[in-house]
């Protein structure tokens, strides 16, 4: 059983900078565990330290029950496939393959199986000859994987390893490492920031900001139920809309927009709105007039970006995902929505947007956390 356990782990940076901030939690034997989070906000570091390649400050990583925090990398049967390939360029791709196994003295015999096993399960076996120049970007992706897999390791990191490729290669390699870990089923780390990437590969995702563990769970639950304002305003492509509101005598008002909510404590709170939640209008479903200011056809629906009379919320670590708007003289919030195919929303148009009763998430203002 090869399980990896970061036991309340913490990385401090010479200059007291924070990278991982007591991290605990258990990727299980054979799981496909996603870290996903912003730029900065310490998934690489976390994968780096599973690898040896960085040292904790404290606490402990356990691969298959044995404390690694003082072995080195070489002894810790981990395999490592980074963003920039890393493959040597003067060398084929046999030797690149095979490079690894080499250097451990493993017998001739042997590591022409592995070899000659990876090479037929990721479709290298007619590219052994070539150099990695001779490559297209996804083929050295491949074999940067394969000289991974050839050890046979305990466990399989991957740093942000498609994000060099192009949007259909991205697609074509998603499938083929859900293929892949299906059939090994080795226990696999992935860090990414991609979000379609965090939704479709993983048993279970990750999501941390500024070092610390936001929410874990599987990647619906995760999307569907997020845990404080932060996980609502990263999981989702589009970003969820978050609006300062307030609520009072089982109302929420947030800008011109008035939801009967039943139930709800009165005070401050945030309102958050999926883009796909919005409906036409109709009467007596509460709704608010959007302004379009961009919009995105993409084929099966269209992304608007526009305004509503309100304030947004701006959560701490979002890159501006949520930006706040001061048009017209008034206070107004930028909101995105989707549209179906069939609609053809304007620049410069006002449209309705209804709001259907159980599509509204709430966050308590103060501390950032799910209400109900």
């Amino acid at each position: 059983m090869t399980d990896v356990v970061f036991d309340h782990v913490t990385k401090v940076f010479p200059g007291g900078a924070i990278a991982v901030a007591d991290l605990s939690l258990e990727v299980g034997d054979g799981e496909f565990l996603i870290l996903v989070g912003p730029s900065g906000c310490g998934k690489t570091t976390a994968l780096r330290m599973v690898a040896g390649l960085e040292r904790i400050s404290a606490g402990e990583i356990r691969i298959g029950g044995r404390v690694v925090n003082d072995l080195p990398p070489k002894e810790r049967d981990v395999a490592m496939v980074f963003q920039n390939y890393a493959l040597y360029p003067h060398m084929t791709v046999e030797r690149n393959l095979a490079f690894g196994l080499r250097q451990r003295k493993t017998p001739k015999t042997e590591v022409e199986r592995r070899v000659a096993d990876v090479s037929d399960m990721l479709g290298l076996a007619e590219l052994l000859q070539r150099r990695p120049g001779q490559l297209s970007g996804g083929q050295r992706q491949r074999v940067a994987m394969g000289r991974a897999l050839v050890r046979e390791p305990e466990a399989f990191l991957l740093d942000e390893p498609l994000s060099n490729l192009d949007a259909k290669l991205r697609v074509q390699m998603r499938a083929e490492l859900k293929r892949l870990h299906a059939r090994l089923g080795i226990t696999t780390i992935y860090v990414t920031h991609d979000q379609v990437e965090a939704m479709t590969l993983g048993d279970r995702i990750a999501v941390l900001s500024e070092g610390t563990l936001q929410q874990l769970g599987p990647p619906q639950e995760v999307y569907e139920r997020p845990a404080n304002v932060f996980v609502a305003g990263f999981v989702g492509s589009p970003p969820m809309n978050l609006l300062r509101a307030n609520a009072a005598g089982g109302s929420i008002t947030a800008g011109e927009l008035v939801l009967p909510v039943p139930g709800v404590p009165d005070g401050d709170l945030v309102l958050g709105l999926r883009p796909e939640a919005f409906v036409p209008p109709a009467d007596g479903l509460p709704g608010f007039a959007f302004l379009v200011e961009v919009v995105e056809p993409l084929g099966d629906e269209i992304v608007v970006h526009g305004s509503v009379a309100g304030e947004a919320w701006e959560a701490a670590g979002l890159e501006g995902a949520v930006l706040l708007a001061d048009r017209e003289g008034g206070g107004r919030a930028q909101l995105t929505a989707r549209f179906a195919p069939s609609a053809r929303p304007q620049v410069g148009q006002r449209v309705r947007l209804g709001v259907p009763s159980g599509s509204e998430y709430l966050f308590d203002a103060a501390s950032g956390r799910a209400i109900g």
